[in-house]
Formats: structure tokens, C-alpha cells, sequence
């Protein structure tokens, strides 16, 4: 099988939307610090070149949970392989998302990190795919709407590759 991709959001609509993505979140929280945190591996691209367009001070922490198990697909039953190593208690934080699809995993995250007692929690995405949602969710900072494809770049990988182009492409393959 030969992996073919083709552009679907270029780079330099990627660029724009993060500056005006920017410059919401700078108005939203004039005069308070911002909390980001990145549910890993997929969000990190996102999230560092989120905050490097931010002209204030942004703090970065980092997750690693799991939902899928063996599976595909989500359960919705999270595991937290990698918590946070500091408390949120009464800071502003905002779940950076690459892509939102099902939302079984952040609906459940989401809970967990308000019961820790944070000042407020927004979630932002580069990417919402609503096609595919099954769990609510309430996104407060949205990139692109997107299809249901199967989508790679900006930190989203197929088979761990790709996440390194600076374009989001749609995966496809064909017989050699």
C-alpha cells in the first residue's frame, strides 16, 4: 500500500487561524495568566505555536492519557498514564486540543480537571470533526470544521509518522 496525502488546510491558513485564535484568547484573559495544557503527543504542535502568538505570560503542562485500550475507537473510560505535576487550583486553563472527533475522552477529562478546582476551563481545537461526536462537548476556540477523514499534520500521525508536516492533509491509500 503506497500512503498518498493531499493538502486539505495549508500551512499558511494554519498560521492566520492560530493568530486569530491568539488574539481571542489575549482579549478573553486580559490581565490574567494562562494555563495550557496538552493532552499528549498530538496536541503539541498546536499548543507551541498557539503560545509563541500569545504576547503574555503562558504557562504549559502536558497529560498523557489513554482511552483506547486495544481498540480504535474510545471508550471513554480514561486512563492517566502521565498527570499533571502541579495544581490548577484557581488558575484560568485551557485544554489544547489538536483534533476533537468523538469527545468521549475530553468529556471525561474535562470533568476530572474541574474537580480539581481550577478559576475557569475552556478547551481549544485546531480541529472539530462534529461528524463523528458522540459525547458533548463545548469548545471554546475552534480552528477548522473539518470532515470525517482521516486527517495527519500539525502533530497528527498515521503509524506515528507525519505529525512534522506544517500543512493537515487527508490520508489515503492505494494498492502499488
Amino acid at each position: 500500500m503506497i500512503e498518498k496525502i493531499s493538502t486539505l488546510i495549508t500551512k499558511e491558513e494554519i498560521d492566520a487561524k492560530i493568530k486569530e485564535i491568539a488574539k481571542q484568547i489575549e482579549r478573553d484573559y486580559e490581565g490574567k495568566d494562562i494555563h495550557f495544557i496538552c493532552v499528549l503527543k498530538g496536541g503539541v504542535m498546536f499548543m507551541v505555536d498557539l503560545a509563541r502568538a500569545i504576547n503574555k505570560n503562558v504557562y504549559l503542562h502536558f497529560m498523557d492519557v489513554s482511552s483506547y485500550g486495544d481498540s480504535t475507537e474510545s471508550s471513554g473510560n480514561i486512563k492517566i498514564l502521565m498527570d499533571l505535576d502541579e495544581s490548577i487550583k484557581d488558575k484560568n486553563v485551557i485544554i489544547v486540543e489538536d483534533i476533537i472527533d468523538s469527545g468521549r475522552t475530553l468529556s471525561v477529562l474535562k470533568k476530572i480537571l474541574l474537580s480539581r478546582g481550577p478559576e475557569s476551563l475552556k478547551i481549544c481545537t485546531l480541529l472539530d470533526k462534529p461528524d463523528r461526536r458522540v459525547a458533548e462537548v463545548d469548545i471554546d476556540y475552534t480552528g477548522f470544521k473539518i470532515p470525517d477523514e482521516f486527517v495527519v499534520g500539525c502533530g497528527l500521525d498515521y503509524a506515528q509518522k507525519y505529525r512534522n508536516l506544517d500543512y493537515i492533509g487527508i490520508i489515503s491509500f492505494e494498492e502499488e
